[in-house]
């Protein structure tokens, strides 16, 4: 107990010697600011993670690239998903396959062609067998690079740079070539990050990023859960020092 601007406070001890009690850093609430790993943007709806990858891939280089990031092509299960996804702002570099004002990215559904006599009729399917999703993308506007010989087209969602069209949440869908060059969205389930950037796995101990880098926890399904903090002696014979923001009990003394 005591206030940081203590140095110290004095009791007679038993026999008359001088007992010295140093002042110790109180503990202050937690906050954790990131389940995400660096890139990735967090929606507690769905307790998920996503990302936009702007090399152009076609669609089973994507599907890889999701896979060896522990995540998949994201399907959505709810139109307010979708409409955390419309929203966001993806910091889009300027590529070849991408409009100012527009972008479409590879998300996990594909169209499955049943005819293709006077109109091409057919049905959306969840890319993945065994997804719990349900949201199903309404009739798509075809892409102009499709063959004669395909009878499954892979999903394009297409939504707008500018905030004022973002914000209303207009946006397209598109059954479009599997074999064409695009940007894709990728979704994991949200996880433990700790104060260095690195992704924890289930069940191992870590200190979350946040504000105090003497907290230790334990990762569950996600979250930071038994955490338990150490509290640390001021440094001796340091008047002015600044604390290490991402090492527990490490000071830099600002003395002359």
């Amino acid at each position: 107990t005591g206030k940081e601007n203590v140095d110290s406070r004095h009791n007679r001890g038993r026999g008359g010697e001088t007992t010295r009690f140093h002042t110790v850093n109180v503990a202050q609430p937690v906050r954790f600011s990131r389940k995400c790993p660096t890139g990735w943007h967090h929606y507690e709806g769905t307790a998920s993670c996503y990302r936009v990858y702007l090399n152009g891939e076609n669609y089973w280089d994507a599907v890889q690239t999701c896979q060896r990031v522990n995540g998949s092509l994201a399907t959505f299960t709810a139109d307010q998903e979708l409409r955390f996804i419309l929203a966001q702002e993806w910091d889009l570099e300027e590529k070849t396959f991408v409009r100012k004002d527009q972008h479409r990215f590879w998300v996990g559904y594909q169209y499955v062609i049943t005819n293709r006599n006077h109109s091409l009729e057919g049905h959306w399917e969840v890319a993945y067998k065994g997804s719990s999703e349900v949201f199903l993308p309404p009739d798509p506007i075809f892409g102009t690079a499709m063959s004669e010989n395909e009878n499954v087209l892979c999903a394009q969602l297409q939504c707008f740079h500018f905030p004022t069209l973002r914000h209303h949440g207009l946006h397209s869908w598109y059954a479009e070539n599997c074999y064409e060059k695009s940007s894709f969205l990728c979704k994991r389930s949200q996880t433990c990050v700790d104060i260095k950037d690195n992704i924890v796995d289930e069940g191992y101990y870590f200190t979350p990023k946040g504000n105090d880098p003497c907290l230790s926890c334990t990762c569950h399904n996600g979250e930071p859960e038994m955490c338990v903090a150490a509290l640390c002696e001021r440094p001796q014979g340091c008047q002015q020092y600044r604390k290490d923001p991402k090492e527990c009990c490490k000071f830099t003394c600002l003395d002359p």
